[in-house]
């Protein structure tokens, strides 16, 4: 990762550079062995099913944490990130890529805020209302 991010740099409006990620199945019971969430819907596409759901999904906290790989990214360290919050509105599946971007909505200082999204391949807003503070001192 690239060194802190200069506030003096930094202005409202500014875009994130977007990060796309595949949704793989793999990923997905990697990330249930790593969170601790085996939920059957998503792993088994006969269990997400039987519950009305399309198929396997991916969870949601997965599909936040490439959000926040991209916010990271763009403080150039995790470490200056200092809060994130977002509303998981869609659900994304297994051969989809989620997408996710965003822009500085603010700059007070070395405090800056972002807003972010993500949507999966036709358009649809899996993550909205996505913030973030960074505190870039």
């Amino acid at each position: 990762m690239s060194p802190r991010r200069d506030p003096a740099q930094v202005a409202a409006g500014d875009k994130l550079d977007q990060v796309s990620e595949p949704i793989e199945r793999l990923d997905l019971v990697k990330y249930a062995g790593a969170s601790g969430d085996f939920n059957v819907i998503h792993w088994s596409d006969e269990a997400a099913r039987s519950v009305g759901l399309p198929g396997v999904i991916a969870h949601g906290m997965y599909s936040m944490g490439v959000a926040a790989r991209m916010v990271a990214a763009y403080a150039g360290d995790p470490g200056a990130v200092k809060r994130i919050k977002v509303r998981f509105s869609a659900m994304i599946q297994p051969g989809q890529t989620l997408t996710a971007g965003g822009e500085v909505a603010e700059v007070d200082g070395s405090r800056v805020t972002l807003r972010f999204w993500a949507e999966d391949d036709e358009g649809n807003r899996v993550l909205s209302k996505g913030e973030a503070d960074l505190e870039l001192s």
